[in-house]
């Protein structure tokens, strides 16, 4: 079943949330009364890899009996609702599993280029400010001399380039839902649900091509076969051999770009959307540099007029791969 990732973050925040009370109670077990002597002492008793262990709390007092009996209660009743949120996320079509030591580089990667790769895409689609101006909005939402519109568009890559670097969320299928999400988040303040496949015709500036209306099955469709694809020739052992992951974060970019499956914000979120397919697969960065932009814009028109994938996926591959 297709993941709904408004629902699925939703349980991940819940998730979060319980663990955290979870942590924060102050004793972890079944409290356990025992007799030393002519006193009493008071331990928690739980299991910890499959062994039943006894740990040492204080010497017994009702105030502290009635409280271990209350953390227990309370984490009874936390580790249940944990259980329910675990079994939603499952049935969710989400799964959860350890982080490869390539994947967690990526991240802490994306991440130390976080402020850089926004700066880009800010240039790319046109926002008139400085590296310091961008800096600065990111870090405190806003400068003085940038309009409101420049600074939500930079607000709403950096929400956007959070949302794909969350570990949970990196883990999660590249499909049509992912970068619908990603759009509703690079739109947001802009339109009511800037994440909406498109239902009107849309022109683009600069370009004779006009993009037919699109067709959400066939969207679905097309990410699903460029993120399954095959190479056309086959390896001399007769097996046919996947694209690279660079390949693919390319093949998707400049589909939805040409596509342009919503109303607005299409180059953003096509991008930030490669990059969640390339970094799940630890593969690097997919970002159009600043000073190669004006080149990029003009193979991106011949690419939407008729030119070969190939000729727009070198460049990219060449000058806008960081890995």
């Amino acid at each position: 079943m297709a993941a709904k990732y408004d629902d699925v973050q939703e349980l991940l925040r819940k998730k979060a949330d319980l663990n955290a009370r979870l942590s924060l109670l102050a004793y972890d077990g079944t409290p356990e009364i025992k007799n030393r002597g002519d006193g009493k002492y008071l331990y928690t008793r739980k299991r910890v890899s499959g062994k039943l262990t006894s740990t040492y709390v204080g010497v017994y007092s009702d105030d502290l009996y009635n409280l271990l009996l209350r953390n227990a209660s309370e984490s009874r009743q936390l580790r249940k609702e944990l259980r329910a949120v675990v079994r939603q996320l499952a049935n969710a079509g989400y799964s959860n599993s350890e982080l490869s030591a390539d994947l967690a580089n990526n991240i802490a990667f994306a991440r130390a280029n976080l402020k850089a790769n926004i700066y880009d895409q800010a240039v790319l689609e046109g926002v008139a400010t400085t590296f310091p101006q961008t800096e600065e909005i990111i870090d405190n939402g806003k400068v003085y001399g940038v309009s409101a519109s420049d600074v939500q568009k930079i607000l709403n890559l950096k929400h956007a380039w959070e949302f794909i670097l969350d570990e949970d969320v990196v883990l999660s299928r590249s499909d049509y839902y992912m970068l619908s999400h990603i759009a509703r988040l690079v739109n947001e303040g802009f339109f009511l649900d800037g994440g909406r496949i498109r239902g009107v015709p849309v022109a683009i500036g600069g370009s004779t091509y006009i993009p037919p209306i699109p067709n959400e099955i066939d969207v679905k469709e097309k990410i699903r076969n460029i993120v399954e694809g095959q190479e056309d020739s086959e390896h001399a052992e007769g097996s046919v051999g996947r694209k690279e992951p660079i390949d693919i974060a390319i093949e998707l970019c400049v589909y939805c770009m040409k596509s342009q499956i919503f109303l607005d914000g299409n180059k953003r979120a096509s991008v930030i959307f490669a990059n969640h397919y390339l970094i799940s697969h630890g593969k690097g960065l997919l970002v159009i540099p600043e000073h190669k932009v004006p080149e990029f814009k003009k193979l991106l028109v011949e690419y939407y007029e008729g030119e070969d994938l190939q000729v727009i996926a070198s460049f990219m591959s060449e000058y806008c791969w960081r890995h």
